[in-house]
């Protein structure tokens, strides 16, 4: 299966494309799409946007999997997420993709291990699954990855979960 992690972002929106058939993973392509924060947020959005469509032409994955949105103390951050992760979601039906979303915490203990696990320790792990030789600059694209491994590793366990 080919998945597409997105780790949304108003001014860095990472991306990370997994191959897994349930027990390997392995990494086809990862990056950060960034937006200018003197830009108005529309223009955020269709630069976001756009790269996500051709993203999601370019490399037509079976299941494209965001993270929650986590509503912390800045409210307005909050809602600029919701409008990042909204596009997405309509870029991915649009694509004809099939969708899921995973909380921070599910995605870490599908990675780490541990629900409270730091972003270093993520980006270490990812590194480790993917067998890449050192973790990825890039924590937007190195999350994105967690993202979309803890989908091929859910998808595997509900394949057996419905095999039994």
């Amino acid at each position: 299966m080919r998945v597409l992690g997105i780790d949304c972002g108003t001014e860095r929106t990472g991306y990370g494309v997994i191959d897994s058939d349930g027990r390997v993973h392995k990494l086809v392509t990862a990056g950060c799409i960034r937006s200018s924060t003197r830009d108005s947020l529309e223009k955020r959005l269709l630069n976001i946007g756009t790269e996500l469509r051709a993203l999601l032409a370019e490399y037509r994955p079976d299941f494209a999997t965001v993270e929650e949105v986590f509503v912390a103390v800045n409210a307005r951050s909050s809602l600029k997420l919701a409008h990042v992760r909204g596009m997405a979601l309509f870029l991915i039906a649009e694509a004809g993709v099939e969708f899921s979303e995973f909380s921070a915490l599910e995605v870490k203990m599908a990675v780490v291990g541990y629900g409270r696990a730091e972003k270093s320790q993520v980006q270490q792990m990812v590194a480790s699954i993917l067998r890449l030789p050192e973790p990825l600059k890039s924590e937007d694209a190195s999350d994105a990855l967690a993202i979309a491994i803890c989908h091929a590793t859910n998808q595997t366990m509900k394949v057996l979960r419905e095999a039994v």
